[in-house]
């Protein structure tokens, strides 16, 4: 079904969550704890918006699915779409560390990929692998045994280290 705006240039609440695939009642929410704008509204009180809107709330989605934080997302929405970087070094930075975090989480999951590969490859599953009772060392002494060629995270060392009784099933 396509999408009709009451003008050119202004959409109503079910138009903007049909064009952005967020839900009315989180367009609501995000209104009301000001990351957008609070809404123009017609005679009857039904809200206005306009592509700007849209492009707002597209960016709080993206932002969103990177994994940060409604609060930390409020100085880069203050930021026009035509802004120069140079002119705000310290969000660039924030993002900077943003995208690294993100990089580090993708490897991460990588790795558990990989070793869940490597797992299916082998035809068996040995619990045995993922105990830590009776082992000596650290769990960074026992990072060698990872997948050759691919070092091993912590986050990837205390999910697989985990006692049965800290698992979280």
């Amino acid at each position: 079904m396509a999408v009709q705006s009451i003008s050119p240039d202004s959409f109503t609440i079910k138009q903007v969550a049909e064009h952005t695939g967020i839900s009315e009642d989180t367009i609501r929410y995000y209104e009301k704890i000001a990351l957008l704008p609070r809404a123009e509204r017609k005679e009857n009180g039904h809200r206005i918006y306009h592509k700007e809107d849209l492009d707002t709330i597209r960016l709080i989605s993206c932002l969103k699915k990177t994994g940060m934080p409604l609060d930390e997302m409020r100085p880069f929405l203050k930021v026009s779409a035509d802004a120069n970087a140079e002119d705000y070094p310290e969000l660039v930075e924030k993002m900077i560390r943003h995208r690294a975090s993100i990089v580090e989480q993708i490897a991460s999951l990588q790795q558990v990929v990989d070793f869940i590969d490597l797992k299916l490859k082998q035809g068996k599953y040995q619990p045995k692998e993922c105990e830590t009772e009776g082992m000596t060392g650290t769990p960074a002494d026992h990072a060698k045994d990872a997948t050759p060629g691919k070092p091993i995270s912590t986050a990837e060392l205390r999910y697989f280290s985990a006692s049965p009784s800290e698992s979280p099933y």
